[in-house]
């Protein structure tokens, strides 16, 4: 699924852009130019709120890489460029809009480097969602899937040409996240769970969702300062057997 800007400015624009770019060799294309980049606001999908990144220096993740394409071909991505597969680009669900972010495929070392300008995958468990250009240089094309480590190089970049790997970086910090443990039409279930939850940990809170056709009690444990130690919650939640346990933003 993919999170879609539908204006019929971004559309022209997008098109002349994939006409421009048809003309010359497949790379990594440099931001759209003329118009500011997205700002990073939050937004919803299936009931789950997501509050986009400021700035991703030092950011690393490790997960699952899926990668889309024929379907979403010629559509408009969540940065209001027009998707072409066969570019070296990638969907990310909060890393900012062109951040420069090497793949590597964990299964066979090759590597890639792709730029964010879309959101997803909203598959829990897969951390970003690749071009066809990006899957076919990983191999991932085939199985569909593969376990990847991504590493930010530059959020955004001034040119086509990332930086060096070894270029310095910051920590990121840039909670606060939270780790969902369950979410119930029952608030009897919900409550029994927090109470269990909270023999062990900090900070567990119930919260109402109103979905529109019915009332959700969502039970989450603790308020991290950074995505790593919500990603190390949220592993061992899983380890105690509460298997659907995921990260979102506080």
């Amino acid at each position: 699924m993919r999170v879609y800007l539908d204006s019929a400015f971004l559309l022209v624009l997008g098109a002349i852009m994939l006409l421009v770019g048809a003309c010359g060799p497949t790379v990594v294309p440099p931001p759209p130019a003329g118009r500011d980049l997205p700002k990073g606001k939050p937004y919803t999908v299936w009931g789950r709120t997501y509050q986009p990144f400021t700035q991703a220096h030092g950011f690393e993740q490790r997960g699952l890489a899926s990668w889309y394409g024929p379907k979403f071909q010629g559509r408009l991505t969540s940065s209001g460029e027009v998707y072409d597969m066969e570019k070296m680009t990638a969907a990310h669900k909060l890393l900012p809009m062109n951040t420069w972010v090497e793949v590597v495929n964990q299964d066979n070392g090759k590597k890639a480097v792709v730029r964010i300008n879309d959101r997803g995958p909203f598959v829990d468990g897969r951390i970003i969602d690749l071009s066809k250009a990006a899957a076919r240089e990983l191999n991932v094309i085939g199985p569909g899937t593969a376990p990847v480590f991504i590493r930010a190089l530059a959020s955004p970049p001034s040119s086509t040409t990332p930086p060096p790997a070894n270029a310095p970086s910051a920590v990121v910090k840039l909670g606060p996240f939270t780790v969902q443990v369950g979410a119930f039409t029952s608030e009897s279930n919900a409550y029994r769970l927090a109470a269990t939850l909270r023999t062990q940990y900090e900070d567990v809170t119930v919260v109402k969702y109103d979905r529109g056709d019915m009332i959700f009690n969502r039970v989450r444990v603790g308020k991290l300062d950074n995505l790593e130690q919500a990603e190390k919650l949220k592993a061992r939640l899983r380890q105690e057997n509460h298997k659907q346990a995921f990260v979102v933003a506080w």
